[in-house]
């Protein structure tokens, strides 16, 4: 496993419906993104664990999900190797 961030992005007019879709989707990845449109960046942030990229965009709604934004993050130990 490795550990990604995911990026859902969507605008201020879908916010309410981008909101619901992770609802409908599945309720569980509503609560493990962070959200910043309270302060007008209309994107969703999640920090999840999953086998590849593919497996982490799973994580956003399909009917937004081709907007998503996916990044593998590794750890930097004071070493500058990469944590595995």
């Amino acid at each position: 496993m490795e550990t990604y961030l995911v990026i859902s992005e969507h605008t201020a007019e879908d916010c309410k419906r981008a909101l619901q879709y992770f609802h409908d989707y599945h309720e569980g990845y509503l609560v493990k993104f962070w959200w910043g449109c309270m302060d007008h960046d209309h994107n969703g942030y999640a920090i999840i664990e999953a086998d590849n990229h593919e497996h982490a965009k799973m994580s956003v709604p399909p009917l937004i999900r081709d907007k998503a934004r996916i990044i593998r993050l590794v750890h930097f130990e004071k070493t500058l190797a990469h944590r595995e």
